[in-house]
């Protein structure tokens, strides 16, 4: 009788420490504080748009465990509201780009703060890892280890674990989660695409999800499996540009049903990358203009859709696929692409909004890349402009009432409209 009782409090202590298909726990650091400078995980952002300014704290951990076998220690970012009374119950985590920077977090920054929502960034990528955070302070990130490129999928389901159950150790201790995304954009998009299969297999305590939806943007064309929580994935008109020659092999249907609760968001106009805030782009590299279209607020929008789909079953509205002919985009009568996801920007437009840019000549630049998924610009002339608004105020009134549609039938966030009145108010009509 003695033996029995002390296996099932053994087997109830495993359990309460690892999920139902054998999830364990990563061991947590204090939050990390030197030595020297953390590495931020963020590119330069607008004045008054940064964590700091929105009063949100930035913690370093370093988590450490076992992963396809062998042992790890890496690092996760936790951007959270200095008031934890603002802490909205969403968590929203997304592999670091191997690029070094939280992309997802730097495009949905200004949404994710103002609701109180709380950002982990999770480096589980071997090669990005070692290529940014470890050079950029050796002494302080001495400890970092992943061994092996294989191990990514572990350590996402483990972090996963250890922030959707918020045990003591939790670096999110004493706050209530509430719902636990994972969003990814470009190479981080791929992260999350190979970690769709591992979360199929890797679960809480109860047998729930770790992550309750997922937000992949800027996929490369690739398909992305069926899942069994809610997944929006976006297309910039990038992807589709690149994609439409080969028969736009990721488009899918959407489905409402369990097991494939799904929107593909295709917007027109949006580039692959963001011209108007990211400081690569400034100076302008590129033989065009860059476009100044608002990634951010598209990137929110999707986000928006997926949070509230998975958490108070707001099902998200079905948008039109961009337009493909022949091979190719097919676009209107001011060259900006049909069809898609609309905005005031292609549908009350001062400008085309097309991709991809090209560099000027630049030898020993990474500039034909960072142009390459880059958007341009072609503002119309001052008689087209008075051709198609008159004035100034005509043109304006044509964008309020664009952006009112728009809003009301959830293409757009009334977070972002001041960006646009803005945009509009810049807009001179002799």
């Amino acid at each position: 009788m003695f033996r029995k009782l002390l296996f099932v409090l053994l087997a109830a202590t495993v359990a309460s420490v690892q999920g139902q298909s054998g999830t364990p726990l990563p061991t947590v650091s204090a939050p990390v504080t030197g030595p020297g400078a953390m590495f931020p995980g963020l590119q330069r952002v607008p004045a008054g748009t940064s964590p700091a300014e929105q009063k949100y704290s930035v913690t370093e951990y370093f988590v450490s465990g076992t992963a396809s076998g062998k042992p790890y220690t890496t690092r996760i970012l936790v951007r959270k509201p200095e008031d934890a009374s603002r802490f909205s119950g969403i968590v929203v985590a997304e592999p670091m780009h191997a690029s070094g920077n939280s992309w997802m977090f730097f495009f949905t920054r200004n949404y994710m703060m103002q609701h109180g929502h709380i950002s982990v960034e999770i480096a589980p990528q071997k090669a990005g890892t070692e290529a940014t955070i470890v050079p950029s302070n050796p002494q302080r990130y001495a400890s970092i280890s992943l061994p092996d490129a294989g191990q990514a999928n572990d350590i996402m389901a483990q972090v996963g674990a250890l922030l959707k159950g918020n045990g003591p150790t939790s670096p999110l201790a004493g706050l209530r989660v509430r719902r636990l995304f994972m969003m990814g954009t470009s190479q981080s998009a791929g992260t999350l695409r190979g970690y769709l299969p591992t979360h199929g297999t890797s679960r809480m305590p109860d047998g729930k999800p770790i992550f309750d939806g997922f937000l992949a943007t800027s996929t490369a064309g690739m398909p992305i499996p069926k899942v069994d929580v809610p997944l929006i994935q976006i297309a910039t008109q990038t992807e589709v540009f690149r994609g439409a020659a080969e028969g736009s092999a990721y488009r899918r249907a959407d489905g409402d049903a369990p097991g494939d609760q799904y929107r593909l968001f295709e917007i027109a106009g949006m580039p692959h990358n963001d011209s108007r805030e990211n400081p690569t782009y400034s100076p302008d590299p590129c033989k065009m203009p860059v476009t100044k279209y608002p990634v951010g607020s598209m990137m929110a929008m999707g986000l928006h859709h997926l949070i509230a789909w998975s958490d108070k079953g707001t099902v998200p509205p079905r948008a039109e696929r961009i337009v493909v002919e022949n091979g190719k985009i097919a676009v209107d009568a001011h060259g900006n692409a049909r069809g898609g996801i609309r905005s005031t920007y292609v549908d009350v437009p001062m400008a085309t909004y097309g991709v991809p840019n090209v560099a000027d000549p630049k030898p020993g630049t990474r500039d034909d890349f960072y142009c390459g998924i880059a958007g341009y610009e072609t503002v119309f002339t001052a008689d087209n402009l008075k051709t198609l608004y008159k004035d100034a105020a005509s043109y304006r009134g044509k964008v309020q009432q664009r952006l009112a549609e728009l809003t009301k039938a959830g293409w757009f966030l009334p977070e972002y409209a001041g960006q646009v009145t803005s945009d509009a108010q810049a807009v001179r009509i002799p």
